[in-house]
């Protein structure tokens, strides 16, 4: 990519879908190299390295790597525990450090990601928990063989315990700490197969309630360093005026006006906005305000979208059988299920765009070498190796020479997986030949937005005779998010949209027949991953839905599941178990309850919601949540329970308040005002229960979100006999459907 000024403008002669497009070449392979050792030797006091996550210092402190962002989920905690627990570390000697961008050694090996270091979908856990395990075992066993050729005695003989290698027959202990001191770590690395692992009775870290989080007294005391902290020296600010939709240059721009503003010192129009670079933030502040862009929007795909008039299309695509559609999840012959049918019924849902609302705004800080080939960029990100990957084609030298510094991140939620700060900022960098802090403003950030698109669904269930469910189609119309997030797997799944068609599936359900397909609609809007995915509409659709054919055919909404899930123990035990906390039976006057299940990438859920209706206002008030939960193995108790009441939350304010409108292209919120989320005053009391089992750990930052939206849906037919099909279920919708 080259750089070049043109006519007062910035040519990088590449857009941002370009910069998309280029990642299609990028390499996931995933390799146990990745647990070899560093190959340095280890100086008079230098920690000793065992293999890439963990290092041993001679006064006994364990620094362990944390390959995943942090960015509220609490994985910088539970991933070195993890390792640590196969050490058989003492936790208080534990210090945690964020792995570099390096994903040839700390990919995540889950099976959807293949090797890339991206903390997104809730694998950090799942994906790092067996190469950790690993990892720590490595690391125990080389310090037990020390011992044994230090005693001379036979290393069957030895025990570990809290960082101490024990000879129980003679007595005889050593910290961690001094047999650093006469180790040394083999050039090949022990090997270590399942049988050398702890079986869970014997975990004496993993699942105690009594570990808090590592980063919580960081952030208590400000000494926690996010991106939007970062300074280094002689740098300086720029904020950019996000072009209003993608592919819109500015074609206009007051420049002379906005350079009179004290402080300022450049205005550069690029292909995505207009920046300015100043002294001070206050001053990049003033400068936007100034700023009066005409926009050229003739490559815009967006610049004639409104997603109100667009509706109409949308819901067209929903019915038309003509439609050309993608298969997503199949079973048995749902035309003949259908077709064989006493009785079918059919509804449509909807739902709106979503911004991510993530408390810290877009920010990254850059500073590219005097010969423009190498960088050191500061930012929080979820996917650093991309971002190293774009910025090393940007600069034309090889991703080894962007380093990348991994910050806590204020809130993620998907947003931060592209790394569009970390561009822009080494862009601007490297055009004035200074480090610079890019900051968005709440404004840029909602205008620059990547949101959980608009949805469509096309319902259609038919009974039996019995009642029972003999065929299920499900058509969700809305854009494809892979081909934008993801366009190597758009481009090898043959177009499909796995992360805006999650949740379509009805795996754990006994219906016969089913057919979940996806319309592809093409708007030009900047789609991308919010917390849950796809799963956050479709399971609100398909288990509201669930309640309609359950009410036709005269069936209960817990017995319903109940049978439908009858195949599934782990799927039934969360259901009984959120009824039991919930007393689901007992009738509330003037209030109503709803159920809700769901499965996400392994892990099983079941949430109900307890509503009352104010019928002047139209405004929902959610008193009670159940959430009742089986990950597998837990690691932290208490932060999954953190990250469940967190996660409703978040579904309680996308269900009830959240949603932007679009207008030729441009998003038609700008800050909190015109994008309210939930307050503090409206949280109702959250109740969550783990249901523990020895499975392998599926993941805990996304399945809360999910049943929240048709819990309340059902719990307000249950309270009122009206179907709320539409998200967000604001008091104007609500109303509006009380009227019919």
């Amino acid at each position: 990519m080259t750089i070049a000024v043109k006519d007062g403008f910035v040519d990088t002669r590449m857009s941002r879908r370009g910069f998309v497009a280029g990642t299609v070449g990028l390499s996931f392979a995933f390799t146990l190299g990745g647990l070899g050792r560093g190959g340095e030797a280890r100086g008079a006091t230098q920690p000793t390295k065992f293999n890439a996550f963990v290092s041993i210092a001679e006064d006994n402190t364990i620094t362990i790597v944390c390959p995943s962002a942090e960015m509220g989920q609490g994985v910088y905690t539970s991933l070195p525990l993890i390792l640590a627990e196969e050490l058989d570390a003492d936790w208080s000697k534990v210090k945690t450090e964020f792995a570099p961008a390096n994903p040839k050694v700390y990919g995540n090996p889950h099976h959807l990601f293949e090797g890339a270091q991206i903390t997104a979908a809730s694998v950090s856990v799942p994906g790092y928990f067996t190469p950790l395990r690993v990892a720590g075992a490595q690391a125990r066993k080389v310090l037990i063989d020390a011992c044994a050729a230090q005693w001379k005695v036979p290393a069957s003989e030895l025990t570990t315990e809290s960082s101490m290698v024990i000879h129980r027959a003679s007595g005889k202990r050593m910290s961690y700490g001094d047999v650093v001191k006469i180790a040394t770590v083999p050039a090949e690395l022990p090997k270590i197969g399942e049988g050398d692992l702890k079986k869970p009775s014997e975990f004496k870290l993993i699942g105690r309630k009594d570990i808090g989080r590592s980063d919580v007294p960081l952030k208590a005391t400000g000494k926690a360093q996010y991106g939007i902290d970062v300074r280094v020296p002689g740098m300086v600010y720029a904020s950019i005026l996000q072009s209003p939709m993608e592919g819109a240059k500015p074609k206009e721009v007051n420049t002379n006006d906005v350079m009179k503003v004290k402080g300022v010192s450049k205005v550069l129009p690029l292909p995505f906005g207009v920046a300015v670079i100043a002294d001070t933030v206050e001053a990049t502040r003033k400068a936007i305000d100034a700023l009066k862009v005409t926009w050229d929007t003739s490559g815009a795909v967006a610049a004639k979208f409104d997603s109100e008039k667009a509706k109409a299309d949308y819901a067209a695509k929903g019915k038309d059988p003509s439609t050309e559609t993608k298969v997503e999840y199949q079973a048995g012959d749902v035309k003949a299920g259908l077709s064989g049918a006493v009785k079918t019924i059919e509804a449509a849902y909807w739902s709106e765009y979503t911004y991510h609302a993530q408390m810290e705004p877009m920010n990254a800080v850059a500073q590219v070498s005097e010969d423009g080939k190498s960088a050191d960029v500061w930012t929080g990100t979820q996917f650093g190796a991309l971002a190293g990957f774009i910025l090393s084609g940007i600069l034309k030298t090889t991703p080894d020479k962007i380093r990348i510094h991994q910050q806590f991140l204020g809130g993620g939620y998907g947003r931060r997986i592209w790394p569009d700060a970390a561009i822009q900022a080494t862009i601007l960098s490297n055009i004035v030949k200074k480090p610079v802090k890019l900051i968005l403003t709440r404004e840029e950030d909602v205008a620059a937005a990547r949101p959980r698109p608009m949805t469509h669904h096309a319902m259609k269930a038919g009974l039996d005779a019995k009642g029972n469910i003999v065929g299920w189609h499900h058509r969700l119309v809305s854009e494809n998010v892979d081909a934008v997030a993801s366009p190597p797997r758009f481009k090898a799944t043959g177009g499909k949209d796995y992360i805006g068609a999650r949740g379509l599936d009805q795996a754990f359900y006994a219906i016969p027949n089913v057919l979940a397909e996806y319309a592809r609609e093409e708007r030009g809007m900047r789609v991308h991953a919010w917390r849950g995915i796809g799963s956050g509409y479709n399971k609100f659709a398909a288990e509201a839905f669930l309640d309609e054919v359950g009410q036709a055919a005269g069936k209960d909404p817990l017995a319903l599941r109940l049978e439908l899930t009858k195949d599934h123990p782990r799927a039934q035990a969360v259901l009984k178990a959120v009824v039991e906390m919930s007393d689901f039976s007992r009738k509330r006057p003037g209030h109503g309850l709803g159920i809700a299940f769901s499965d996400y990438h392994g892990t099983f859920s079941a949430g109900v919601a307890e509503v009352s209706f104010d019928d002047k206002t139209g405004k929902i008030k959610v008193h009670n949540y159940w959430i009742a939960v089986d990950p597998g193995i837990v690691v932290q108790p208490d932060n999954v329970h953190a990250q469940l009441e967190s996660a409703v939350v978040y579904g309680l304010s996308a269900a009830l308040i959240e949603e932007f409108a679009v207008k030729d292209g441009a998003v038609q919120a700008s800050n909190f005002d015109s994008y309210p989320v939930m307050r503090m005053s409206d949280v109702p009391e959250i109740h969550t229960r783990i249901v523990a089992t020895d499975n392998a750990p599926s993941g805990m930052g996304e399945i809360g979100v999910v049943t929240v939206a048709p819990a309340i849906a059902n719990a307000m037919f249950q309270l009122t006999g009206k179907r709320l099909r539409h998200l967000p279920m604001t008091p104007d919708r609500v109303k509006a459907t009380m009227k019919t």
